[in-house]
């Protein structure tokens, strides 16, 4: 198993007090496996998925990602986790605007250690990067740049990735063509893939469908 969700609980304080986010969530995912999370906004896939990288403790309950329980690492642990396992892709693109479309993807990788040129020169091939490297995040259209968001974050090959909306800000033939490209390189690499998303065409290509609702899955 890759990811496991054990009684999960979380909560927040606003001004009228203690607010569930999260209640008794369980569910597991295998490599190799694609999840879909959906639910309505502010119903708490984003802090589910925070949690599942470990860039927020859940208030109980144990996160297990590659058999170690997240809720048992500090801060630089978990960095370290997230370096060699964990892949996370966001709906903003997050690229350093510095570096180039090669040296962004490489980033990660180097993170964990010398990066494999012939896997991300795949990579690149693979999402039709090939004539783009040596540009300027700048110079990229959003596809692009998602693309490259994407590549950058299968180049340390993880066992575990994490996209939140990844092609929310992206039009609906563009979106369908990274999606297709990102799920490929997911088989390819047999990591398992949880994706948080408001959109059921998305969803209906994933392994397993999980809803969000009132802090409970379904």
């Amino acid at each position: 198993m890759v990811l496991e969700f054990e009684a999960v609980q979380k909560s927040f304080h606003d001004s009228d007090g203690l607010v569930p986010i999260l209640r008794d969530v369980s569910f597991g995912l295998e490599a190799g496996q694609t999840l879909a999370l959906t639910g309505e906004s502010g119903s708490g896939k984003s802090t589910l998925l925070h949690i599942a990288s470990g860039l927020e403790a859940p208030d109980a309950g144990h996160v297990r990602v590659c058999g170690q329980d997240l809720t048992t690492l500090d801060d630089r642990a978990c960095a370290a986790l997230r370096r060699s396992d964990i892949a996370l892709v966001f709906q903003q693109f997050n690229l350093i605007p510095s570096l180039t479309v090669e040296a962004n993807i490489a980033f990660q990788a180097a993170l964990s250690g010398p990066p494999d040129k012939a896997h991300i020169a795949q990579l690149t091939a693979a999402l039709g990067l090939a004539g783009q490297t040596r540009k300027y995040p700048e110079a990229l259209s959003g596809g692009q740049q998602q693309r490259v968001a994407i590549a950058r974050a299968l180049a340390a090959r993880p066992k575990l990735m994490l996209a939140d909306e990844p092609t929310g800000n992206l039009d609906e033939g563009t979106a369908d063509d990274v999606m297709a490209q990102m799920l490929k390189l997911v088989a390819q690499t047999g990591a398992a893939l949880m994706i948080v998303t408001h959109s059921p065409a998305i969803a209906g290509r994933m392994d397993r469908q999980l809803h969000l609702s009132g802090g409970t899955l379904a």
